[in-house]
């Protein structure tokens, strides 16, 4: 994988377990050549691993919306910065940069961004990996309301299955890297282009 995009907070959470994790995963990263493509910002997790990486000459490039360049923070020391009219159009801008996607701790906007990233696998309209880092079991609870869906026929489990989740760097790349995306029927592709 060229390069995977990270969703993670702006803050870095009241246990450093969540920190160490992203400078395992930003380490990781720049010892594979794998570029990271993430929201800008220089503050919590994302400055944590954008700084991991950049410390160790890997390749770092932001995308953030120009209403939010001062608010986030703007890390002044990555590779490149792309500045986005629009929240919508970072997501594209994002999409069109990454092989992938991994979530760690964060809040809405990491909910949004990986949703965004499942729902355009389910469609057919992305083919790529989406996984979550669950360090320290953060993220057992969404899991469960998976679960739930599945159960009560909101969700399939082929679609719930698209989600790769581990609580190691390692075994998480591993499983990316491994991905093979589910077919679709021609009719839904149609139906989606």
């Amino acid at each position: 994988m060229k390069n995977i995009a990270v969703f993670c907070g702006s803050s870095l959470g009241f246990n450093d377990v969540y920190k160490n994790e992203a400078i395992k995963l930003g380490l990781h990263f720049a010892e594979n050549n794998i570029g990271m493509v993430y929201g800008g910002g220089k503050i919590g997790m994302m400055g944590v691993i954008a700084d991991t990486i950049i410390e160790k000459k890997g390749e770092v490039i932001g995308v953030i919306p120009g209403l939010l360049r001062k608010e986030e923070v703007a890390h002044q020391n990555i590779t490149e910065m792309i500045v986005t009219k629009t929240m919508s159009k970072r997501k594209v801008k994002i999409s069109k940069l990454v092989n992938g996607y991994i979530a760690l701790p964060g809040g809405f906007g990491t909910l949004d961004e990986i949703f965004e990233a499942l729902t355009l696998g389910q469609l057919g309209i992305e083919q790529k990996p989406v996984g979550i880092l669950n360090t320290n079991g953060f993220f057992n609870h969404l899991i469960k309301q998976l679960d739930v869906m599945v159960a009560e026929g909101y969700l399939k489990q082929s679609n719930k299955d698209m989600l790769l989740i581990s609580e190691s760097v390692d075994d998480l790349i591993s499983k990316m890297l491994n991905y093979k995306a589910p077919t679709f029927s021609k009719v839904i592709n149609k139906v989606v282009k």
